[in-house]
């Protein structure tokens, strides 16, 4: 009989087997997502635990984590290479439309803060 462990037990190995045939290049901009997105946790943690008083500064922080996860999750989609949606996008290309939409983003969020 096949219960709900062992079937948690072939997703999460059929997903490490398929993970595992991943680019390094996709790897470590999925750590960075992973690393931005528990940052905003963190935030979220933090407000509820400690409080809201300065509210701009930390919509500030939580935003440029969330922004930052975002925009990591478009470069990834852009350096993949099975997606053929970007085929034509070189990754010098991806890479500095990256770039340049994080400078605009922390220039809001600088600015939101006050």
């Amino acid at each position: 009989m096949a219960g709900p462990l062992h079937d948690l037990k072939a997703v999460i190995g059929t997903f490490s087997t398929e993970y595992g045939k991943t680019p390094l290049r996709l790897k470590l901009i999925d750590l960075y997502i992973l690393y931005a997105l528990s940052t905003a946790l963190i935030q979220f943690v933090y407000l509820g635990l400690v409080g809201s008083f300065p509210f701009n500064s930390f919509l500030a922080g939580f935003l440029s984590s969330i922004g930052t996860a975002v925009l990591a999750v478009c470069l990834r989609m852009q350096v993949n290479k099975d997606n053929k949606e970007f085929k034509d996008v070189p990754p010098e290309r991806a890479f500095a439309d990256w770039v340049v939409a994080n400078i605009v983003l922390h220039l809001v969020v600088v600015n939101y803060i006050g």
